[in-house]
């Protein structure tokens, strides 16, 4: 079975009217038409935290710098922010960020006005403990998938990574349980999915996870290298050599069948393993395919680089999200990631990784007889 979400890759190439004002602007940024149309043109992927507080604290954290603050984003902001998005290009947000999203006393209202108003499709990655039947019968029909972090396939490895209680454990699957139950029962497209970072102290317990996948009914199982943050406070698995690991591809493919798949990123992982060999040199998703907004408000064009000014926008307690994305301010920083920015500094496998290989692999040409189609 075929990683039918393209988890282990990107979807940037179903977007070639985005990419292409992106390349135009990238290949000549001092043409006054190509821009404007790079100024105006919004990212097509948000990634949002409503909320800066978490009710765990998983071993592997990359955001624990920020330190867990109990920031609750203003809702009227937030849909004021998705009024001035309409009609620009973006496609999706994602709640998830440096904190708990489900933890927001009015998630329901952020993604129903998303979704319905904002015509902006939403996911949630979350360790939900929170995905409860009130939110469930409110909004699930507006989410197209829910991806749980959920890094143990047992009890104690489950906690021990997590940090949390052993009976979260069960809470959550519990509440995955009943959430594709309600999926089902009214015929709805969520997908969800578990997702395991691999890591030394969880590798036993791997089977276990895949197996209770399936007994919860959920579509795939995703498993995942470790990234070190550059910020993070954690550097317990800094140097996990992944090349160890790539015989589980095999071993765990007798989970796969029409309704299940194992998502074993093996892509990611080569890419972490011959980072030095063929890594792009310039950022071409920043700030340009994506962005993500912090609890505060803040505005960043990149999640490896939160709390550094360099890359903060600006704040939508402040202005809109388009009247920051669409700011000469904006446009500097464009100017600033593409010529000065030392890509060595950042986070190995970050979020626009694939995407950034794509654009890199179109803009110099490392393709070789692309017209033998």
């Amino acid at each position: 079975m075929t990683d039918l979400f393209r988890i282990d890759s990107h979807k940037y190439s179903y977007h070639p009217d985005h990419s292409t004002t992106v390349i135009d602007y990238v290949t000549n940024t001092q043409d006054p038409v190509r821009r404007n149309a790079f100024r105006s043109q919004h990212p097509k992927y948000i990634e949002l935290s409503p909320v800066g507080a978490c009710n765990h604290r998983c071993t592997f954290c990359a955001v624990d710098y920020i330190g867990y603050k109990s920031i609750f984003m203003d809702l009227a902001k937030y849909q004021a922010s998705i009024d001035s998005m309409k009609g620009k290009d973006c496609g999706s947000v994602m709640f998830a960020g440096e904190g708990e999203p489900l933890l927001h006393p009015q998630i329901a209202e952020f993604v129903n006005y998303t979704k319905e108003i904002g015509n902006i499709d939403t996911s949630f990655t979350t360790n939900a403990f929170m995905l409860n039947s009130n939110f469930v019968e409110s909004s699930l029909h507006n989410v197209s998938w829910i991806k749980v972090s959920f890094n143990g396939g047992d009890r104690h490895t489950y906690s021990n990574i997590h940090r949390t209680n052993p009976s979260d454990f069960d809470k959550v699957i519990e509440n995955i349980r009943a959430a594709v139950t309600y999926k089902n029962s009214k015929g709805l497209n969520t997908s969800f999915g578990l997702q395991m970072l691999l890591l030394p102290d969880n590798r036993h317990s791997i089977h276990d996870l895949c197996e209770l996948a399936i007994d919860t009914g959920v579509d795939y199982v995703v498993i995942k290298p470790y990234s070190q943050h550059r910020f993070s406070k954690t550097h317990t698995y800094e140097n996990i050599d992944y090349s160890e690991y790539m015989g589980l591809e095999a071993e765990l493919s007798q989970y796969n069948s029409p309704n299940f798949n194992v998502v074993f990123r093996a892509n990611t992982i080569n890419n972490w393993i011959s980072q030095n060999n063929d890594r792009y040199c310039h950022c071409y998703a920043t700030p340009s395919t994506w962005s993500y907004i912090m609890a505060d408000g803040s505005v960043y064009s990149c999640s490896a680089y939160l709390l550094d000014e360099r890359f903060r926008l600006g704040n939508i307690n402040d202005n809109t999200f388009a009247e920051i994305w669409e700011s000469e301010y904006r446009l500097k920083h464009a100017d600033f990631v593409l010529h000065q920015l030392d890509i060595k500094e950042c986070r190995v496998n970050c979020r626009m990784d694939q995407v950034n290989r794509y654009l890199d692999s179109i803009i110099n040409k490392k393709i070789q007889h692309i017209n033998f189609i």
